[in-house]
Parts: C-alpha cells; structure tokens; sequence
C-alpha cells in the first residue's frame, strides 16, 4: 500500500486549487453544464422524431395532364391578371386540390423551389385567395382555398378595387379640387369628373353586390335579358305615369 504524504496533497491544491472543493473547479461546472445541456437536447430530438414517426403521411394530389393543363393555363393567365405567373400556378393547384396542401407538398409538385413557394403563399395570403390551416398532430401548415367561386370572385374585386380603384378615385377628387388655370385644363377636368362619376356609380353597385349572398347572386346572374327587359319595362311605366299627369 502506497503511504499518505501531506507534502503531496500541498502540492496538489498548489498546482491545481480545484482540489479545495472537493476536485472541482468552475470550469468544471461549466463543462457539466454543457453536457447536460446536450444530453437533454439528444432527448428533444428523441421525442421530435416519436412524433415525426407518428404523423400519418399526407396523400399528394397526383398531377394528372388535366389538373397540369388547368395549372399551366391558370399560371398564364394570372400574368394578365396582375399577379406572378408562379403565385398562379399555386393557387390554382390549391384549388383543385381535395385536400389541404402544405408547401412541401406543392415544392414538389409544381417543381418549384422552396423559398418560391413560400413568397408565393405569403401573396395568395395579403390578396386573401388561401386560408391556412394547422392538422392534427402534424406541425406543418397547410393551406387550402375557399370553396365557393363566388366568394373567390368577390375577394378579388374587392382586392383589385382597393388596390387599383381607390387610389384612381383619389387621385381624381384632388385633380377636381384643382382651380382649372386654363381652358385646356377646364377640358380636362370635365373628362375627369365624367371619370370620376361612372367609377362611383360602379362602386356603389359593386357594394350593393357584395352585400348579396352567393345563391341570390347566381340567381340574379342568370337572369341576363331578363333583367334588361325588367328595366325597359319599368321605364315604359315610369314614362306612362309621367304622361298622365
């Protein structure tokens, strides 16, 4: 058996002071501290990965030639439209979809990169065409589009109308405000306020419109001459009445 020599235990807490504490030294609770931290950060992964296992799998929309046709074409036709080619695409995809789509999903299937289908969802978001959704269980955001066409018509008159009819209105009522300093500028102000006056008579039945329900709406829309024939009608009467007295 080796025997105890104090020279060497002061030798020790000399060359190391840690051993005052019983062996240890701040920078060993430090170190603990970090293999701590790791260990519960392995745990966290463990249960991530449970419940990753768990999710059920979402079943992909197969892009068949006629769901492909009605992307591509949709896509085209929203360049028109105001809106990115791409943010067509995916919300025409979302549209057909039967059920909710995430961005994975539709990254996958229109091939388009992740970040693209991210900005693209962000716009469809501000113009109100997508609506999002959280699945059970799962952590992923979906995103599915309203049912109802109408409502899709709708949200978007009223998108183009706050972004494109308003400012116009606007800009017309300061240029009517305007003292006209000439008669180029007398012209043109009575053209503006001809402008001015149909645009408002638009809106106005635009609300009038907005305040229907889609069942009433699709009625009145199909009504077409009827509805001229209605208006001839009661002009003729109004004219009748005048006449009379």
């Amino acid at each position: 058996m080796q025997s105890f020599n104090p020279l060497d235990k002061l030798h020790c807490r000399q060359s190391h002071p840690e051993a005052e504490n019983g062996g240890w030294h701040p920078r060993h609770f430090s170190l603990f501290a970090s293999i701590q931290t790791f260990a519960n950060f392995q745990k966290l992964l463990k249960v991530r990965d449970k419940v990753d296992a768990n999710q059920k799998p979402t079943e992909s929309l197969p892009v068949t030639p006629l769901v492909r046709a009605f992307v591509s074409h949709f896509g085209e036709m929203g360049s028109r439209w105001g809106i990115n080619r791409t943010v067509g695409q995916i919300y025409a995809l979302i549209y057909v979809s039967s059920h909710p789509l995430n961005a994975d999903e539709i990254a996958e299937e229109l091939e388009f990169s992740r970040s693209n289908v991210s900005m693209g969802l962000k716009e469809l978001q501000a113009w109100r065409l997508v609506r999002l959704r959280h699945l059970a269980g799962d952590r992923r955001e979906y995103f599915e589009a309203p049912a109802d066409a109408w409502e899709v018509f709708r949200t978007l008159a009223e998108e183009r109308r706050r972004r494109e009819i308003e400012p116009t209105l606007s800009m017309l009522r300061s240029a009517l405000l305007e003292e006209a300093g000439s008669e180029a500028d007398r012209y043109a102000q009575e053209r503006m306020r001809d402008m001015h006056a149909l645009i408002e008579q638009l809106t106005t039945w635009f609300d009038d419109i907005q305040r229907l329900d889609s069942a009433t709406l699709s009625k009145l829309m199909g009504m077409g001459a009827t509805v001229h024939k209605l208006l001839d009608f009661t002009d003729k009467f109004k004219q009748r009445k005048h006449n009379k007295t």
